[in-house]
């Protein structure tokens, strides 16, 4: 008698059975959300590539038009926004100036481009100049209730300016709470939060912080993002901005936490994006670069297993590429 096993490979023969029977769809562009870096500069030629980060670029407001004029024209339908302010202090008032370098450049975004779904990320740490998430003692701890007023104040004015929708990626407890209560106070009940739920404190970010000029003068911010040796800490995180009045939610970073994309898909209803970060990123590049994987196949696998984890929306600096190469359906 023949022995009988699990024929896997019968469906896996051809290319076309391998779509018929695929799980996971390919990428689409609709999920794609690109992050782009605004310098507050009188320089509309400045632009800087990050040196941590190949490809990715420092750019003043008309060199940001320029740039997202030609990702629309290739399928761009949502960016995510960080400033870089002219000048900072420790009250972190350029986040919340009505002309600050976000709301310019949501201005300047919706103008051209009303269809666009703008996305502000709503943090301190770009405009304090201390670095931190938050307003601080002078012995240095972050103090939470009193950070709250400023990043409401913050994300009311990226809605007055126009965003679509306000992220906020402090950490801060209650700060969904808060953000919520001020944008409904003044007649943004249609503005969603889609809140940086559960993120960790994580070596992935060095990229970022030279991109953003955001690293920390002193300390560290493991008082205020999440140890990453935690899991169940992720769906008490998720649950709370819920419950607090989050539209969405955002985990980060993404690759290294595709077991906590998991849980929170699990236990949540709202949507889910995976931040797919600039240490992420940088790494696959640099491997690329050197010859040491196939950089494009790598890439869009790594994605895929995000959308696999459960992930709706990818931000990902790999966004723009992907719709130049036409990867994206």
């Amino acid at each position: 008698m023949d022995t009988v096993f699990h024929r896997g490979r019968r469906l896996r023969r051809s290319p076309q059975l391998r779509a018929l029977v695929r799980e996971t769809a390919p990428l689409l562009a609709e999920e794609l959300i690109m992050p782009y870096f605004v310098v507050e500069t009188d320089d509309q030629s400045f632009r800087k590539e990050v040196a941590s980060m190949p490809g990715q670029y420092q750019l003043s407001l008309g060199q940001l038009e320029g740039q997202v004029e030609q990702a629309v024209d290739n399928g761009l339908g949502a960016v995510l926004l960080f400033g870089i302010p002219a000048s900072k202090d420790a009250q972190a008032s350029a986040a919340y100036a009505e002309n600050g370098i976000v709301q310019e450049a949501v201005r300047l975004l919706k103008r051209r481009w009303p269809q666009l779904v703008v996305i502000t990320d709503v943090c301190l740490c770009e405009y304090m100049s201390h670095g931190h998430c938050g307003i601080l003692t002078p012995h240095g701890a972050v103090l939470n209730d009193e950070t709250l007023p400023l990043l409401a104040k913050t994300a009311v004015s990226h809605a007055r300016a126009g965003a679509d929708m306000v992220a906020p990626s402090d950490m801060m407890d209650g700060r969904v709470a808060a953000i919520r209560q001020a944008l409904d106070a003044v007649g943004f009940v249609q503005t969603p939060v889609l809140s940086y739920a559960v993120k960790y404190a994580s070596a992935y970010y060095g990229p970022f912080r030279d991109a953003a000029e955001s690293a920390p003068a002193s300390g560290d911010r493991k008082s205020y993002q999440m140890d990453s040796a935690n899991a169940r800490e992720a769906l008490l995180e998720a649950r709370a901005d819920v419950a607090e009045g989050a539209d969405a939610l955002i985990i980060k970073p993404a690759g290294p936490y595709g077991d906590i994309i998991r849980l929170v898909r699990d236990a949540v209803d709202v949507p889910l994006c995976a931040y797919q970060v600039s240490g992420e990123y940088s790494m696959i590049c640099a491997a690329g670069q050197n010859g040491w994987i196939d950089q494009k196949a790598v890439m869009l696998e790594s994605l895929l297993g995000l959308k696999r984890a459960g992930a709706d929306m990818l931000i990902t600096y790999f966004a723009e590429g992907i719709l130049r190469q036409g990867l994206a359906r």
